[in-house]
């Protein structure tokens, strides 16, 4: 055997070696990356919200039950469209939902479905705050979800968020998200006020909440807060006002009223108030807030009753 031979079989030998390590690595790694992306799809959703934004439709997600104050946006975690679109979904058809033109189909994940998802011990303390780019506020407390099982919508009408319609008044995207409800009926009447839907729209955040936390912010102040119609008062302005008016960091935004403002002015002139709450055009020109003309007079003196009781003394010249 000449010299060339004798050495050429060890070295096609060890070709052979390598080429099967190197392939049973391969084969090893592409294992481990498989097991190890099925173990992490596996893992419950409030273990795989990022930490930081990857694609516009990502929803914040945040509230002091992850640890986090009201608002804070630092420590903001998200959930992604397609987390939201693998959940467990509804469909229906809606047809007294004021954001939409007539009949619509709609498709999207239970709040209370999210809210089991996050939260896997069950919390009946939990309340969902939708907050949208315009900072209006829409408030979920469990007996609202229980009542009427609000949707996160995720398509309308078969059609992702670019497609879907303007928001009413034909200006603005009614996306990212928004939430609905199927067949909406009022679970609630207190005086001429019946329990609202909550549809907000343009939903950026869902803040999950202590709701005794939230709403100690707007509970009544003085002696006498215990009165009937100071309750009939704050339980309106809790479901209604709070979406846009503000008492310090809790609640909407997106009027330029304060919730104290609105007692000072209860206080001070309780006829501006209350036409302003009746008619806001019989007050100011082009008037940002909708006027509420079905709220007779007992439930227009309910609520001059209950923002008094959030009056700065100073201004409304009360002890």
């Amino acid at each position: 055997m000449s010299p060339m031979k004798i050495w050429r079989r060890p070295i096609l030998f060890g070709v052979i070696v390598t080429l099967g390590v190197l392939g049973a690595l391969k084969l090893h790694n592409a294992n481990a990356q498989t097991t190890g992306a099925v173990a992490a799809s596996q893992k419950p959703l409030y273990a795989r919200l990022a930490w930081k934004r990857m694609s516009p439709s990502d929803l914040e997600i945040g509230g002091d039950l992850f640890g986090l104050l009201p608002h804070e946006f630092n420590n903001t975690r998200y959930i992604t469209r397609e987390q939201l679109l693998a959940m467990p979904k509804v469909d229906f058809t809606v047809a007294n939902d004021a954001n939409f033109n007539g009949s619509t189909e709609v498709t999207g994940v239970e709040l209370d479905q999210l809210v089991q998802a996050l939260f896997p011990e069950p919390n009946s303390a939990i309340l969902v705050v939708a907050r949208c780019s315009d900072q209006y506020e829409a408030h979920f407390p469990k007996d609202y979800i229980t009542a009427h099982h609000p949707v996160l919508v995720l398509k309308i009408n078969g059609k992702d968020p670019a497609e879907w319609p303007k928001a009413p008044g034909g200006y603005f995207n009614m996306g990212p998200y928004v939430i609905s409800t199927p067949d909406f009926k009022p679970s609630f009447k207190i005086l001429s006020y019946e329990d609202e839907p909550q549809i907000p729209w343009g939903v950026i955040r869902l803040d999950f909440r202590t709701e005794a936390k939230v709403f100690l912010a707007i509970q009544p102040r003085m002696p006498g807060a215990a009165s009937r119609e100071v309750q009939d008062g704050f339980r309106i302005a809790q479901q209604n006002c709070f979406r846009c008016h503000n008492s310090e960091l809790e609640g909407g935004m997106k009027a330029s009223v304060s919730w104290s403002q609105l007692g000072t002015l209860a206080a001070l002139s309780p006829e501006t108030f209350q036409a302003y709450v009746h008619d806001p055009k019989s007050k100011t020109p082009n008037p940002a807030m909708p006027g509420f003309p079905i709220y007779d007079e007992a439930t227009l003196h309910a609520l001059t009753k209950y923002f008094q009781t959030f009056a700065d003394d100073k201004k409304s010249g009360q002890p």
